[in-house]
């Protein structure tokens, strides 16, 4: 699957520093605007402890996690969404991912500037997320305009289409992103193929100091980003970009140390990729056998045969059972051979929905 979350925020709030330790890509980080101009693309393994425990059980030869896509996207200043700065090239690269990580600054040092000369996150949000509105606002208005002439003539589709552009069209005038409105699950159907900016899922990661990382609730700044946050429906992990982009370049054993050394279970970055990865629906199934130990991802909600046409289409098309145990109930039995005799493993048709931690055979003929 080929999902991606975008990374945004105003100049010098440590985005691009948070991408490269992020992907270890080397994006340029500079103390300028627009030091990222194209977008830098990143593919990084998502953490889950389950694989490395069913790896332990299994003993396979290779062990293959999945992975997720971060889009690393230029600076954007006010009057964007009128083409000033970069504008118009980051709405388009905006337009292409499909959740919005915006990261905020919550820490003062006066050897980076800022690119409105003070440190005041829920104004850099507010900055951002009006550029987007504003956008958004373009686009339902030409809609609007399109469908008012159907709608006159009472066609049932266009009337309720006017009806919910006009919705959309009040919310964002009072400067409200989509994805705090409430609608029904026919019209949010509706709502998606405006692909509009700010129905994307958000998620906030609010960049504090080193001195922050242990006890980031006292700083207001974050205190503040967290409140905000609440109101429009999306979520807020804290980070320290310049200790992550550290812990980066460390393997297994001496990252483990420095976390605990800084008094942290789980780096920012493993939830970064973690709570992104979900705000997407996005889950995890395994399969487990000699050759490999894999993970692999798919869509909350979908059904197994689709699962199994994430491997491969052949499997897809030939789908005849999936032999599926859960992850909890494997671990327990201790063996595949064991979940059979206990009865936790199960052959699952075509119309089982697959769930986060299901190991999975499919049987398959083409």
């Amino acid at each position: 699957m080929s999902l991606t979350a975008g990374i945004v925020g105003l100049p010098n709030v440590g985005k691009s520093t948070l991408f490269n330790a992020i992907t270890q890509a080397g994006a340029e980080a500079a103390n300028y605007p627009f030091a990222t101009i194209d977008p830098n693309v990143g593919i990084v393994e998502v953490p889950d402890e389950r694989l490395n425990k069913l790896s332990e059980l299994v003993q396979p030869k290779k062990t293959i996690p999945t992975t997720f896509e971060f889009t690393d996207i230029a600076g954007i200043v006010k009057g964007a969404s009128k083409g000033e700065g970069l504008g118009n090239q980051f709405l388009s690269h905006i337009r292409q991912v499909d959740a919005i990580c915006q990261v905020v600054r919550c820490f003062r040092d006066d050897n980076i500037t800022h690119v409105s000369g003070k440190v005041d996150p829920l104004d850099d949000i507010e900055t951002i997320n009006l550029e987007l509105i504003l956008a958004d606002l373009e686009t339902v208005n030409k809609r609007l305009q399109r469908v008012e002439k159907m709608a006159r003539q009472k066609e049932k589709e266009a009337v309720a289409e006017y009806n919910l552009l006009t919705k959309v069209k009040e919310g964002l005038e009072a400067e409200k992103p989509v994805r705090a409105l409430e609608f029904s699950d026919d019209e949010w159907k509706l709502v998606k193929g405006l692909h509009l900016l700010t129905s994307k899922p958000a998620l906030y990661a609010a960049n504090v100091s080193e001195a922050d990382v242990q006890n980031p609730d006292a700083n207001e700044e974050v205190q503040k980003v967290k409140e905000y946050a609440a109101n429009e429906n999306a979520e807020v992990i804290v980070v320290c970009a310049k200790i992550e982009e550290e812990i980066a370049e460390l393997d297994g054993e001496e990252k483990e140390m420095f976390l605990n050394d800084l008094g942290i279970t789980e780096s920012g970055l493993d939830q970064l990729i973690k709570r992104s990865y979900h705000l997407l629906g996005l889950g995890t199934y395994f399969t487990a056998g000699e050759p490999e130990v894999r993970a692999w991802t798919f869509p909350k909600g979908i059904k197994a045969p689709q699962a199994a046409g994430i491997i491969h289409s052949d499997f897809e098309r030939g789908f005849i059972r999936a032999e599926t145990v859960s992850y909890d109930d494997l671990m327990e039995a201790g063996s595949m051979g064991k979940a059979r005799d206990n009865g936790r493993a199960r052959l699952e048709g075509k119309d089982y929905i697959v769930q986060d931690g299901d190991v999975i055979h499919f049987r398959f003929n083409v």
